[in-house]
């Protein structure tokens, strides 16, 4: 048999089982997929074959159809292997019956003998893809979460959107395998949408994104759903089951909430996203991956490090690409922006005529507090759209909403509810704190910064130069 084309995929950590009685096709091609990675058991017996199937796991059978002791086919009959081991049924020239029976049977494909190195790697890969793209399906269809629109960047987050570009300008020299992204907000920022946009804008866009909320995972179930378990490592792990970290291999695993895993299971994490290896629950050997993560949290992850709730390590590991998307209530005018495009979406999906924001709507926009961010604006404009009559929306019942949901300093000048004290306002403070602000709001960016406040970058490092002077003099007038 001719020597296996080396440029397919990497079969390293995947357990195949051979069946065939002619040793001049069984050892070459165990030799070939064990230069490959895969850890290969070879037979030429039914009986053996049953024997092994009892004692071990098996990702892939390679399956004669004409045996000395019987069919091959009798043990796709039989119900010998797992159903989440793929067959393929391999049959000399004129065999074409027996295969057909065996595709009835549950095998996944057939191969005609002499066997074709190329075609034999081709018709695994396509195998490996089929049992992956079940997972994906599978978890899909019992955690399915909506597609959700465009991410809004308005003027407010031109310095996020900046270093969003940089990021997949970095994935695109990169290619594989892609450093981890941490993004950080508030619930309710957009945290999911960013992860979609940069996995849809990037070099995996063709491959799977598998979106976890970590938060909503048992404990006893985490482990076996995110590493996946070999037959038997628990009492009802009755088959081997694909974790999510395998079925992701190639494109995005979301983790959502991170945090919420166990330090046990944020230990695996670690390790799955520095060896670019997992092990199921029960398994005793590694699973070659290649996932690009992208976590996400709206925790402090310094304070749960610093108190012992989130390892240290995993922290600095995912920190190299971090995103810190800022909450509604400090987007500013875009608030209003962000509104009318959600209310133009709202009332096509509705099929109502387009209404309007009122201009006392608009201030009560900009007064509320917004707890709930983005995801609670696009909950009030739908009942403003579902439930107003008129055509014009003024959000009437926003106005308590502050001092209900959130604490409110009227004496902040930073609020719409302020009022000058008599005593006089210092105007240098309040324009440092825009600063200030500004700089938060851009990461540190001086350009984003004097962009969005409007003014020039020396304007900025002169301010930044007096607040500095200032504040020495503040600190000397406090010596001995």
């Amino acid at each position: 048999m001719k020597d296996f084309i080396m440029h397919t995929s990497d079969l390293a950590g995947m357990s195949i089982l051979i069946l065939d009685d002619e040793v001049l096709v069984r050892k070459p091609i165990a030799a070939a997929l064990e230069k490959l990675g895969a850890d290969v058991t070879a037979t030429d017996t039914i009986a053996a074959a049953r024997q092994l199937a009892g004692e071990l796991n098996f990702d892939l059978v390679l399956l004669d159809v004409h045996l000395p002791d019987g069919l091959g086919t009798d043990l796709l009959r039989d119900k010998v292997f797992l159903e989440s081991t793929g067959v393929i049924v391999m049959t000399a020239h004129g065999g074409i019956s027996g295969a057909v029976e065996a595709m009835k049977l549950g095998a996944v494909d057939y191969l005609a003998k002499p066997l074709e190195p190329a075609e034999l790697l081709l018709v695994i890969g396509r195998v490996m893809r089929t049992r992956q793209s079940a997972r994906i399906q599978e978890h899909r269809r019992e955690d399915e979460l909506p597609s959700g629109e465009p991410f809004f960047f308005g003027s407010a987050l031109a310095g996020l959107e900046t270093q969003l570009d940089k990021i997949l300008a970095a994935d695109r020299r990169v290619q594989a395998p892609l450093p981890p992204v941490l993004i950080l907000g508030e619930t309710g920022t957009g945290k999911t949408t960013i992860a979609r946009w940069l996995h849809h804008r990037g070099p995996r866009t063709r491959q799977a994104l598998i979106e976890v909320n970590c938060s909503a995972l048992p404990d006893t179930l985490a482990e076996s759903e995110l590493f996946g378990h070999e037959r038997g490592a628990f009492t009802d792990a009755r088959s081997t089951r694909m974790g999510l970290f395998e079925a992701a291999s190639g494109g995005t695993l979301f983790l959502d909430e991170l945090p919420s895993l166990s330090p046990a299971l944020q230990t695996k994490v670690l390790t799955a996203i520095e060896d670019h290896k997992i092990r199921r629950v029960g398994g005793n050997r590694s699973i070659a991956i290649d996932v690009r993560i992208v976590a996400a949290t709206n925790c402090d992850l310094i304070r749960q490090v610093n108190e012992g709730r989130f390892r240290q390590d995993l922290y600095h590991r995912l920190d190299l690409f971090r995103i810190q998307i800022p909450p509604l209530r400090d987007r500013g005018q875009d608030i209003i922006s962000l509104a009318e495009l959600l209310l133009r979406r709202l009332c096509q999906r509705h099929r109502l005529p387009l209404k309007r924001i009122t201009p006392l709507g608009r201030k009560r926009l900009l007064a509320y507090h917004w707890p709930g961010n983005v995801r609670e604006l696009a909950h009030e404009l739908e009942r403003a759209v579902v439930f107003s009559d008129g055509s014009d929306i003024d959000f009437v019942h926003l106005d308590m909403a502050p001092s209900e949901t959130s604490p409110t300093n009227n004496e902040d000048w930073f609020n719409p509810r302020f009022r000058f004290p008599a005593e006089g306002f210092r105007l240098e403070n309040a324009i440092n704190r825009l600063i200030d602000h500004a700089f938060q709001q851009t990461n540190q960016n001086v350009s984003a910064a004097a962009r969005i406040l409007g003014v020039t970058r020396d304007y900025l490092r002169y301010r930044l130069g007096n607040a500095e002077d200032q504040s020495r003099g503040e600190n000397d007038s406090f010596g001995p």
